[in-house]
């Protein structure tokens, strides 16, 4: 009963987060800014490890189950 929340919970979080490291390392790699009015590689860094967190969250979500 309880296993559609987390299904949901850890596609959404999983989805959300590799889309990020995935625009992240695009940007990245086109020497585009990846955050307006932060220093480039501070930007990088932070938003990798946001990344990093909502997949491994997602990934959480899934061995709930």
């Amino acid at each position: 009963m309880e296993s559609g929340p987390a299904i949901f919970a850890g596609a959404a979080f999983t989805l959300f987060g590799g889309a990020l490291l995935l625009w992240t390392t695009v940007r990245a790699l086109h020497r585009a800014p990846v955050a307006h009015g932060l220093p480039p590689r501070a930007a990088v860094a932070l938003t990798s490890l946001s990344g990093a967190a909502f997949l491994a969250l997602g990934v959480w979500c899934f061995g709930r189950l």
